[in-house]
């Protein structure tokens, strides 16, 4: 294990921390209706975006599944050695929530576009605790050496640590979406 890749992951595992405490803080007891309200019929309600972060982490558990079972077996995709350092930033950039431009979300990540239980606040908690807990059981791993495939594409890889920035990254970026929503005028109280 790289020296300082101890210190980065605690830093991602206290990134993670914090977003659920401020989901603890701004979300708690949302009625469905406030959850489900949406500024405009195109714009996602909070809700939503739970939902989709829900979704999206998900994909990724049966990865790190597979990594601690190690059954984990590198693509050929995985083994060259300059593409998933390429596509680790890329997506890493193209999540952070300082890009203006927006994105599509991919397709086996959208959120329901029915009213969503407000359980979604909870399951993303709970999840939240289970990504902790994976980070934890890979600490001693060489994060940067061990190569993924993204859950949307086999052709898109990168390493463990970038999975993981890209998770978190995402993750503050639909949060903020959510808290702009129950910000927006109009907010149901």
């Amino acid at each position: 294990m790289p020296s300082n890749q101890g210190e980065h992951l605690a830093g991602l595992i206290g990134a993670v921390k914090a977003i659920t405490a401020g989901t603890v803080a701004r979300f708690p007891g949302l009625t469905a209706q406030q959850l489900n309200w949406k500024p405009v019929p195109d714009q996602w309600s909070v809700a939503q975006c739970f939902d989709h972060l829900v979704t999206a982490n998900k994909a990724f558990f049966p990865i790190f599944e597979k990594i601690l079972s190690g059954e984990k077996r590198n693509t050929f995709w995985e083994s060259l050695p300059w593409l998933p350092a390429i596509w680790g930033k890329m997506v890493i950039k193209a999540v952070n929530p300082k890009t203006t431009r927006k994105r599509k979300a991919p397709k086996i990540f959208h959120p329901s576009s029915s009213s969503i239980d407000p359980a979604v606040i909870h399951r993303f908690i709970e999840q939240q605790n289970q990504l902790i807990t994976y980070m934890k059981a890979t600490e001693d791993l060489d994060l940067e050496k061990i190569k993924i495939s993204s859950p949307v594409s086999n052709l898109i890889t990168y390493s463990l640590m970038d999975a993981y920035r890209i998770v978190i990254t995402h993750e503050e970026r639909h949060f903020l979406q959510a808290t702009r929503v129950a910000e927006t005028d109009g907010f149901p109280n």
